[in-house]
């Protein structure tokens, strides 16, 4: 969970126009993509009462998809899911906001998977996800990054061979997550800030777990103002 969605501009589609559109979307894909290049499509979701942003990540050479974070609204994932090919759902951290829907999508035959330090957080899971570890979608490769801080299993997605980034509730426009809640950590937070994905290219496109996108490029400047704030 977040208590904090940021301000800065948007990059990429605005949240309020996500949720407008989301009910046409099962059946067949007619609107446009959240990011889309020949090889990929990502397409954003905003679920339930904390406004959670859900991405499917579609590699459009084979069809494959995976979810990224089943976190409300269980019969509008499924239909999305069932248009789009999504076998798997990966899992930015535990907090009840981002897995409302994981029991559902597991009784409809979809695997999910959490980093093992959040994994108890979860009313169930079918395969855990490492640091560094490469999840093949078709020809897309997705990298997990550890980045622990809001939960102590806070895991990034890195969409390798493009500037695109998944950051669950580790970084948006304006600062990190709240580490406030039972297993936050501010100065490990910062640290994940600093050492694992601050280091990415400026281009990359941070693609949050609520409101709006931003950049690692637009972020990196202002950790030292976090830190002086202390959140």
């Amino acid at each position: 969970m977040v208590d904090r969605d940021g301000g800065r501009e948007t990059v990429g589609e605005d949240r309020d126009d996500t949720r407008a559109h989301r009910f046409a979307y099962p059946g067949f894909v007619t609107r446009p993509a959240h990011y889309e290049t020949a090889d990929v499509r990502i397409d954003k979701l905003v679920v339930g009462p904390f406004e959670n942003n859900v991405f499917v990540v579609r590699a459009t050479g084979t069809g494959d998809a995976v979810l990224i974070d089943a976190a409300n609204e269980h019969e509008l994932l499924l239909r999305v899911s069932r248009a789009t090919g999504v076998r798997r759902v990966l899992t930015t951290h535990g907090h009840q906001d981002h897995i409302q829907a994981v029991t559902a999508m597991r009784d409809a035959g979809i695997d999910v998977g959490i980093a093992p330090d959040d994994a108890t957080m979860l009313p169930g899971y079918d395969f855990v996800l490492p640091d560094d570890e490469i999840i093949a979608v078709g020809d897309l490769r997705l990298r997990t990054i550890h980045t622990p801080g809001h939960t102590p299993g806070s895991t990034s997605f890195l969409l390798e061979g493009h500037p695109v980034l998944f950051s669950g509730d580790t970084l948006f426009p304006g600062g990190p997550g709240s580490a406030k809640f039972p297993g936050g950590d501010f100065e490990q937070i910062v640290e994940s800030l600093d050492r694992r994905l601050f280091p990415l290219a400026p281009e990359i496109l941070v693609l949050p777990g609520h409101g709006l996108d931003t950049t690692i490029g637009t972020e990196r400047p202002h950790l030292q103002e976090w830190v002086d704030r202390g959140w």
